[in-house]
């Protein structure tokens, strides 16, 4: 007899129905997603079990899963990491959302090519286990037919009354929220989600666009083609199922690493994502800049190179552990360039993240399945990687297409280390060149001779490519998306780059050649005057002193810094050491990286600003709460003091310093006096228990508008303050920094904004402390007289724009910065505020690094 509200489940294939133990996947086999059996099927055509809606059919059309009864789901699998096969041998009989009866068809499949090529054709039956659902009796260990009796379902006992369940299995944990990356999930955030899941024991799927994806895999996650403003759902089980969905959602709250975080060092070029040009003359292509700047020389043709492979393994062991020492040997490779302190930050963040793909969990396991097919571990993992590249491939978002690049970046570098070669193959340049392919790996740039790259020009990519962002890093221009013609152009073909009007012209004539060597000669001369003269100190016209400092996160940029004549560093983001991993870095471990940077920059002031977490930064193994407007949440300093262990390791480290002197530290978000007062409080304790005299000085970042508008109160107990022009922006102009649709009107220059800078520098006079601006304004050459005029005295800015700050400052007396400040505090618009600067000093505004 039934119980009530039980669900009865008819067999959807025929074949041998087998306990689910037996299937050779371990998150089935123990039941992470749910409890079911599994069918060994001998026709392929799989139907509908129950009456029900169904709730997902992904793109890939391996798996539907059911939802009957309003509450219980149904997991339907063919095979074994069938995903690997993105949809080949599948076809869809129904649609996501579709109402079906029992019987009904859902999905054929080609039951010998799944058996060539997926791992097993056993196909699980899951009841999930968010379902409140349980077996009550099964058919297994026989042979079944379609529409025979398979399973009786019964609600869980949480489900028919109001006691809790008495079994001691953690609780499935289920979370919708809406994605926040300004790209949706791409490679980085992709890998940030991954990485967040590693230490915990938990089976985490996500659901978004009607597609499911191993939260585990970076590929599956950049597979479901997320966007930003999607709404997904987190699902998981197993013993930290509650904590995998907490970490998620921290990491999801926020967008990730963008593209250029505030302050970031760059070389002269700036990446810029300009469409193409509307129309070329004969002899000129149009494309896409991706690395701003004007190159010329012979062109240089890259192929992608294509490494044989056998087909044949020798053996299932000796081929697996040939994968596993190959992945092993790229694996250290791309540690050290992840960790390397000479690497550019965009270089190490992609290092960091083909680590994420090359652990990826759909992308070794099906390698390994065909391996365990006699295939070789060339074959195989080149097998498995176009198979992932193939998906993304398909993808509407072009961003998420770019990354296919990277999946073959590690197909080359993986079967470069099979082989025995210590890197992937390369190319060696006889003199500058422009250096053109249909598309770049970032290992292939990384190869190259950056001294002798004068240009890339690439028929295929985009602007956010990593090869892109590369290039933007290293100071080399490059356009993309200038087509197949670009493959055409003979070796050697004198070509010039025009990475500002977004232009290749190909043989221009030694007219043009001789204007454009004469161009990029004379921007190379005043490039190092300026460099030269900016190792003085800066000062106005009539004398006034004028502090530049530099925005660093590194000890390459502390060295870029000192290079490019900054007076110090106004701003050391620490975040950089917190950052994907599992846990915060000791005591040992900051002071360590402090200390270097301290070493670069001798006697010059570091100025230390403590961790900058939540928001835009989350950090996987804080676990701060789900908020719905992060920018308006735990932030800043009260982050670290909602964790104070926290805050007390980094300042010891801080302390430990030397030279001591040189010393500051800097609080972020600060909106209270009572905040200051609480770190004053815990720098004096631990001065007493390391027995030191002095202590650093401490400053305040002003990023809202009430720490500008208490700045005088702030400031009485501050020892200076240093406004972070970013954030009060956007808070001043209740605009989010991350909307690609206010990016345009988000200007620092606004006259609003800059009433505020101004008040917080008189807050700041009224005390005789002194005003400093580290945000992205102190970066601008046209805004430095302004915000002089605006009583700031220190400007910490990225290490290239150094040179050109301290000349146009250095232009100006402080009568004409005081005159300037005054009338753009009685603009009506940002557009005015920049027309009066630009009007001040029109050379100025035209200047390029």
């Amino acid at each position: 007899m039934s119980a009530p509200g039980a669900i009865t489940l008819v067999a959807p294939l025929e074949g041998w129905s087998t306990p689910l133990a037996e299937a050779p996947d371990e998150v089935f086999a123990n039941r992470m997603l749910g409890d079911g059996v599994a069918i060994d099927p001998t026709t392929g055509t799989l139907f509908a079990p129950c009456d029900g809606e169904v709730l997902v059919l992904p793109a890939s059309r391996h798996a539907v899963t059911l939802r009957a009864a309003g509450t219980c789901e149904i997991l339907l699998h063919v095979g074994i990491d069938t995903v690997a096969l993105g949809g080949e041998g599948f076809e869809a009989h129904t649609r996501q959302g579709a109402q079906v009866r029992a019987g009904d068809a859902l999905v054929s499949f080609d039951l010998d090519l799944l058996a060539r090529r997926a791992k097993s054709v056993l196909t699980p039956v899951i009841v999930t286990a968010d379902s409140q659902f349980r077996i009550r009796r099964q058919s297994v260990s026989r042979a079944v037919a379609v529409g025979d009796f398979l399973m009786e379902l019964e609600p869980c006992a949480a489900t028919r009354s109001s006691t809790p369940p008495t079994s001691t299995a953690a609780a499935p944990a289920v979370r919708r929220l809406t994605v926040r990356f300004e790209h949706g999930i791409h490679a980085r955030p992709a890998a940030l989600l991954a990485a967040a899941l590693k230490p915990l024991a938990a089976d985490v799927r996500i659901l978004a666009r009607g597609r499911e994806a191993n939260a585990r895999s970076t590929v599956a996650l950049m597979a479901l083609g997320v966007q930003r403003g999607d709404e997904i759902e987190i699902r998981a089980a197993g013993p930290d199922a509650a904590n995998a969905v907490s970490a998620l959602a921290t990491a999801f709250a926020a967008p990730a690493a963008p593209a250029e975080a505030p302050g970031t060092t760059r070389k002269a070029s700036v990446r810029v994502a300009t469409p193409p040009a509307p129309a070329a003359a004969p002899g000129q292509l149009p494309g896409v800049i991706a690395s701003a700047g004007l190159a010329l020389g012979p062109a240089v043709q890259l192929r992608r190179p294509e490494i044989e492979v056998a087909e044949a393994g020798i053996g299932v062991t000796e081929e697996g552990a040939a994968l596993d020492r190959a992945r092993a040997a790229v694996r250290a490779r791309l540690e050290r360039r992840a960790h390397a302190e000479a690497e550019t930050q965009p270089a190490r963040e992609i290092a960091a993240a083909h680590l994420e793909l090359l652990d990826d969990p759909e992308l070794v396991s099906a390698a390994r399945g065909a391996i365990a097919l006699g295939k070789s571990a060339a074959f195989a993992w080149r097998a498995a990687v176009r198979a992932s590249a193939a998906t993304l491939q398909s993808l509407e978002d072009r961003r998420l297409r770019e990354r296919v690049d990277d999946l073959l970046d590690l197909e080359t570098q993986v079967l470069a280390a099979l082989q025995g070669a210590t890197a992937a193959p390369g190319i060696v340049l006889r003199e500058k060149a422009i250096v053109i392919a249909r598309e770049l790996l970032p290992s292939q740039l990384v190869a190259l001779d950056a001294a002798r790259v004068a240009g890339v020009a690439l028929a295929a990519g985009g602007p956010t490519s990593h090869a892109s962002i590369l290039a933007a890093a290293m100071g080399i221009p490059a356009l993309v998306a200038l087509g197949p013609a670009v493959l055409a152009v003979a070796d050697g073909t004198a070509l010039v780059l025009d990475a500002g009007r977004g232009v290749l012209e190909v043989d221009p004539g030694e007219a043009r050649l001789a204007a454009v060597r004469a161009a990029v000669s004379a921007r190379t001369a005043r490039r190092a005057s300026l460099e030269a003269a900016a190792q003085r100190e800066c000062r106005t016209a009539d004398g006034t002193r004028i502090e530049v400092f530099a925005n660093i996160g590194s000890v390459s940029e502390a060295q870029a810094a000192v290079r490019n004549g900054a007076e110090g560093c106004g701003l050391l983001r620490t975040e950089f050491l917190f950052l994907e991993r599992h846990a915060p870095p000791t005591e040992s471990e900051q002071a360590a990286e402090y200390q270097k940077i301290a070493d670069v920059l001798g006697t010059r002031p570091l100025t230390i600003r403590t961790l900058d977490a939540g928001g835009d930064k989350p950090i996987p193994y804080l676990p701060l709460p789900a908020e719905e407007n992060p920018a308006l949440g735990l932030r800043g300093v009260r982050t670290s003091l909602a964790y104070p262990q926290l805050l007390r390791t980094q300042l010891r480290a801080v302390l430990a310093v030397r030279p001591s002197a040189s010393c500051r530290v800097l609080l972020p978000m600060i909106s209270d006096v009572d905040e200051i007062h609480t770190v004053r409080a815990l720098l004096e304790e631990l001065r007493d228990e390391l027995g030191l005299r002095e202590l650093p000085s401490v400053g305040v970042m002003v990023e809202t508008p009430a720490s500008a508008v208490l700045a005088d109160r702030i400031a009485a107990v501050a020892d200076f303050l240093s406004i972070g022009t970013n954030d009060l922006t956007q808070y001043t102009l209740a605009m989010d920094r991350g909307n690609p649709q206010l990016a345009a009107r988000l200007d620092a220059l606004h006259p609003a904004v800059l009433r505020l800078i101004a008040r917080a520098a008189e807050g700041a006079r009224a005390h005789r402390r002194h005003a400093a601006v580290c945000g992205s304004l102190a970066s601008e050459p046209l805004a430095a007289p302004l915000l002089v005029g605006l009583g700031v005295h220190e400007l910490s800015a990225v290490p290239a724009m150094i040179p050109l700050l301290k000349e146009r400052i250095g232009s100006v007396s402080l009568a004409e910065c005081r005159a300037l400040a005054q009338q753009a505090l009685q603009a009506d618009s940002a557009a005015d505020v920049r027309a009066l600067a630009a009007a001040a000093a029109p050379r100025a505004a035209a200047v390029s690094p």
